[in-house]
């Protein structure tokens, strides 16, 4: 079908990328020609009529096809492998030219991990009355890009946030700063999210 099919997975993982064709028992790969590709343009893997003829140089030791179900696997993903796969299945037929058996796409979604949000809190300035603090959450080496969240004293607080990654498809790097006035004890709560998954830490402010 044309659904879209998804992998998620996380940096380290080993993962297999269904195929859209099972070859029956009573045939073997030499009759067919299978093509692993990613972004429509880099050839992973491909097999034509039971030999191995191509393989990308980023995926070398570490990917393999099964030669029954034609699943790819990779093992220790990266957030380079992030992208859009497709198998594309040819059958040799006796006389003619090959035939499109199936050509399916799968995207393949590799999340990092963020360290647990680090929060410091420097003074400012003081009054008799208030302190005025400068509070700053930081979380790196995920992956893809996250939201960052602050809760004061159960109300919400929009962090002034700045992000750093190196390169497309590289870790992030997040970090949110805030300008309070504390004036007895303030309770803030940092929190970075990240397909689907939620990494908090709060701490207690005090003059």
């Amino acid at each position: 079908g044309l659904e879209k099919k998804t992998v998620n997975s996380k940096v380290g993982e080993n993962i297999g990328l269904p195929c859209c064709h099972e070859i029956p028992s009573s045939e073997s790969l030499q009759n067919y020609r299978v093509y692993w590709q990613k972004n429509i343009t880099e050839v992973v893997l491909a097999y034509a009529y039971g030999k191995k003829i191509s393989m990308h140089e980023q995926y070398k030791n570490r990917t393999e096809m099964n030669t029954s179900n034609l699943t790819l696997m990779i093992s220790a993903v990266k957030i380079l492998d992030n992208g859009s796969y497709q198998c594309v299945v040819q059958h040799r037929r006796s006389s003619q030219n090959p035939v499109v058996v199936c050509d399916q796409s799968i995207t393949l979604f590799v999340t990092a991990d963020f360290s647990k949000p680090n929060i410091t809190a420097e003074v400012f300035a003081e009054t008799c009355e208030s302190t005025e603090m400068v509070v700053r959450c930081s979380s790196y080496g995920g992956y893809p890009k996250p939201k960052i969240s602050g809760v004061l004293n159960n109300e919400s607080v929009v962090w002034n946030t700045s992000w750093v990654s190196e390169a497309s498809f590289s870790p992030y790097n997040v970090t949110g700063e805030l300008r309070l006035n504390v004036t007895e004890e303030d309770n803030i709560t940092c929190s970075i999210e990240y397909n689907g998954f939620t990494k908090s830490t709060s701490l207690l402010l005090s003059r």
